[in-house]
């Protein structure tokens, strides 16, 4: 597979279309079973809380996932992310109801790069509050 978008095509400015993704404790639990990572502070409310936690909360890798989704349906190749790289600022909390959590993803080309790459800069956020900082990937388009 190659990118769908076209380098030519895109200027800094163009903005991605943003992504909503729900989080259930039920996704968190499927999530630690393909990932392998049972940490209780993904799945167990009162060990969470007992180490300060305000609840159980969403894996980092998960919420880091769950993002470059935008990039990645966008440029319509996963392979075509290059480089890509996060820090995790606030946790995704999940409570135990029928709702759960909303992880609201934005992009936007930052900058245009050599070799028919781009830097995308990526903004999401849960309650209201930015859970990824520093959120950019490079995407080679076509």
């Amino acid at each position: 597979m190659t990118a769908k978008i076209s380098y030519s095509d895109v200027e800094v400015g163009t903005e991605l279309p943003a992504q909503t993704f729900p989080v259930t404790r039920a996704t968190l639990v499927r999530y630690a079973g393909a990932s392998g990572d049972f940490n209780p502070i993904h799945w167990n409310e009162k060990f969470a809380k007992e180490v300060g936690l305000p609840d159980v909360i969403a894996h980092g890798m998960f919420t880091m996932a769950e993002a470059i989704r935008v990039v990645t349906d966008w440029a319509g190749d996963p392979g075509a992310v290059v480089e890509y790289g996060v820090r995790f600022t606030k946790p995704v909390v999940v409570p135990n109801d029928d709702q759960g959590a909303v992880i609201e993803v934005a992009g936007k080309v930052a900058a245009k790069l050599d070799d028919n790459t781009v830097r995308v800069d990526l903004t999401a956020t849960s309650a209201g509050q930015k859970v990824l900082g520093m959120s950019r990937a490079v995407v080679r388009l076509a």
